[in-house]
């Protein structure tokens, strides 16, 4: 796969940090952007900390979604919509990769919300209509991914209806090394990736663990 640009809107926590550093290890040229320049600065001192000749750069969120060909959306999911609403217009016809979860945390544990539309995926195809929606990657454990000297064991399930877009987003799945794409079928299936996030949290607290999905059988 030639280098491509990825930007990560939120890029400044741990989920987005740790793909921010994959994707930077894989030899691919990172933009990973906030509301905050100076935060967005920041994550990109602990990216090249870890990976010192990686392209990794940082910027507002606006600057780094009109020069990406992958967008990455990994907001809290309170600022999802806002988020979306904000950079429709930059967003464009792009490809957008949702990996944001609708949910919240109370002393019980995690807990799924429900969205209107019935996936975050779906909510960004709507406030989105001419973007390549895609949803995936909600499953790779977010410290882990910022273990970039050690390879991860699992399996991303991708979800989108633009086929040729849910292709190239899982050729860039397997730029992690040891990462195995799956066709989890069209974006209506966001649904289950984003809900299904909800109870591995929960087992990753009883066990306190840092455990992510393998699918056998394949």
């Amino acid at each position: 796969m030639t280098e491509a640009r990825i930007a990560i809107i939120g890029g400044t926590g741990a989920e987005g940090l740790g793909l921010a550093m994959r994707f930077a290890k894989a030899g691919h040229m990172v933009y990973i952007v906030s509301r905050s320049e100076e935060h967005a600065a920041e994550a990109v001192e602990k990216v090249k900390a870890k990976l010192p000749e990686g392209d990794v750069f940082g910027g507002l969120n606006a600057e780094g979604a009109e020069k990406a060909d992958f967008v990455f959306l990994t907001v809290p999911s309170d600022a999802h919509h806002d988020t979306l609403v904000d950079l429709a217009e930059v967003i464009g016809e792009k490809i957008l990769i949702d990996v944001v979860v609708p949910m919240l945390w109370d002393k019980d544990g995690p807990k799924a919300v429900i969205v209107d539309e019935g996936s975050a995926a779906l909510q960004a195809q709507v406030l989105l209509p001419n973007a390549k929606v895609i949803s995936g990657f909600h499953h790779l454990d977010g410290s882990e991914l910022q273990k970039v000297d050690r390879p991860l064991q699992g399996d991303v399930i991708i979800a989108g209806d633009h086929k040729p877009s849910k292709k190239k987003v899982m050729d860039l799945v397997e730029q992690i090394e040891y990462v195995r794409a799956l066709d989890g079928g069209g974006l209506a299936s966001s649904h289950y990736l984003e809900e299904f996030t909800v109870q591995l949290l929960q087992i990753n607290k009883i066990y306190k663990s840092h455990a992510g999905v393998r699918i056998t059988g394949i």
